[in-house]
């Protein structure tokens, strides 16, 4: 049997099981009472847990930046402690700290988790509310939404988690599964220190007695869809450099612009390079060898792309993103075919030069260019890399300095494990048919776990909205005017109903 014939034999045998097992969650507003065991405390809390996660988006911890680690680390620690965390550990290692967290609830199964408590960078300027505030805002189309970093990636979810077990604590019920977290503050320059934390040999035997890694997830679109992913891509992040006093051409310190005309121009010679690592309409990598080992979409995982662009809004995914067109003009079932099984090289920035206001008549002799490459199975992050440096040295850009900053290889889960079953009986206790997905287009370091030792299952759970990650007004839902998309309570009564579950 192909994969999606397997999935829609489980979508049958565990609707019908769903139906007469635990309550069926409410999305709904905060006035509204989930139900479930514990809703009605998850409702008496509500205000609560809209101030714990405001507190948290104003302890940001940016890698990119070294800030915020000496305040935002340890309030990140209470607020496990304080959710019913007895061991909580600072885990350091040559980069920034990870944590390592247990809570025995004396339960004969264990989940694993992974948090990240680092966010991106933001810019007040391009904010309607300041980042870093977390402010309550009224959205139209969505209801009250709270804007800041992190809301949606990822603390919006991993508070309203924890705030699942600030219910089960105040209401007075038995945590039916243990828990082991381990967490990082640099997933957002590419987990480059992630390692150290989970390869740490008492952590790894404590993740290794898990039933999986389980990553919180406002996982609904605007019209209320889920997704189960079997896996994410995997990314290298980098800097390339170039400079005149490397090259041995151009200046070796920035001149006046008239002495371009005997002079070759360092930035010319990068953006040079860059041209050179994707075909003409700049759509796809021409990084020699970079893809060789990229593993072709199946025929299963074509038929999950079919069913998910029936089911879709094409034209709310272009709206989020602000665009009208699909790259090549692709249609909407090719755009999302190649968002999951493609790998990319992208530009996240050039810096180099004059950037002040009006003009400044100058011949730089450095720039700077960010990218991002983007990995499919069977795929490697140092294979990428390799093939990168090799191609710049063929091509006469081997003066080029290649910095990669942070990156890891792509996860893959299989949709057969009793892991990923128990991820579809909680959604459809909600009343919802997921929709299966090859991989995420996006990245986290999940094959530290699904690789070799551990080989655990992972993936991603949790209703609620947001959108805006990484991007200006960043947002998650708190209280939802749309029926289909689960507000904060819905949120959190999602993670009880998941880990009700699990103890069968």
């Amino acid at each position: 049997m192909t994969q999606l014939s397997r999935r829609t034999v489980l979508g049958a045998a565990v609707g019908t099981a769903a139906a007469t097992s635990l309550p069926r969650i409410a999305l709904g507003a905060a006035p509204a009472t989930p139900a479930g065991p514990l809703g009605a405390e998850i409702a008496r809390r509500h205000e609560e847990n809209v101030q714990r996660l405001q507190g948290w988006i104003r302890e940001p911890c940016i890698a990119a930046e070294n800030r915020g680690y000496d305040t935002g680390l340890p309030y990140f620690m209470k607020m496990l402690r304080d959710a019913g965390f007895q061991k909580v550990d600072r885990v350091d290692t040559t980069g920034k700290p990870g944590v390592f967290a247990t809570l025995d609830a004396g339960a004969s199964k264990t989940l694993g988790l992974y948090f990240m408590y680092d966010v991106k960078q933001a810019d007040p300027a391009e904010w309607s509310s300041p980042p870093f505030e977390g402010r309550l805002v009224d959205k139209p189309g969505f209801g009250k939404v709270l804007v800041g970093r992190g809301a949606v990636n990822q603390k919006g979810p991993e508070s309203a988690f924890l705030s699942a077990l600030h219910a089960y604590r105040t209401g007075k019920r038995k945590l039916p599964v243990n828990l082991v977290l381990v967490a990082e503050g640099e997933e957002e320059i590419g987990s480059p220190h992630f390692g150290e934390v989970v390869r740490r040999p008492d952590i790894a035997a404590a993740l290794a007695r898990s039933i999986g890694i389980f990553m919180p997830s406002a996982s609904q679109d605007p019209d209320g869809e889920v997704t189960i992913s079997f896996g994410a891509k995997g990314v290298i992040e980098l800097e390339l450099v170039v400079s005149g006093a490397r090259w041995g051409r151009g200046p070796s310190k920035d001149v006046h612009s008239a002495n371009r005309a005997r002079l070759d121009s360092p930035p010319f010679h990068l953006v040079q390079a860059l041209a050179s690592l994707v075909t003409p309409d700049g759509a796809e990598p021409a990084i020699d060898g970079f893809a060789d080992a990229a593993r072709p979409i199946s025929a299963a995982e074509i038929q999950m792309v079919q069913r998910a662009a029936k089911r879709m809004s094409e034209a709310k995914a272009k709206e989020l993103l602000g665009a009208t067109r699909w790259i090549r003009d692709v249609d909407w079932e090719h755009a999302l075919q190649r968002l999951c099984s493609r790998p990319t090289v992208n530009i996240e920035g050039i810096i180099g030069g004059y950037t002040g206001p009006g003009g400044k008549t100058m011949l730089p002799s450095k720039a700077v260019a960010k990218l991002d490459l983007r990995l499919v199975p069977d795929m490697t992050a140092q294979g990428a890399l390799a093939a990168l440096k090799t191609h710049l040295e063929k091509r006469g850009f081997g003066d080029l300095e290649v910095n990669m900053t942070g990156g890891y290889d792509p996860t893959t889960t299989s949709p057969d494990s009793e892991f990923v079953r128990t991820l579809d009986r909680a959604y459809r206790r909600a009343g919802l048919d997921p929709l299966t997905w090859p991989r995420n287009a996006g990245s986290w370091p999940g094959y530290l776990f699904t690789g070799k030792p551990l080989g655990l299952p992972a993936g991603h759970y949790g209703l609620g909205h947001g959108s805006g990650a990484h991007a200006p007004d960043e947002y998650l839902v708190i209280e939802a005017s749309n029926p289909k998309v689960a507000g904060l309570d819905g949120a959190v009564n999602s993670y009880v109903t998941y880990l009700e579950g699990l103890a069968g």
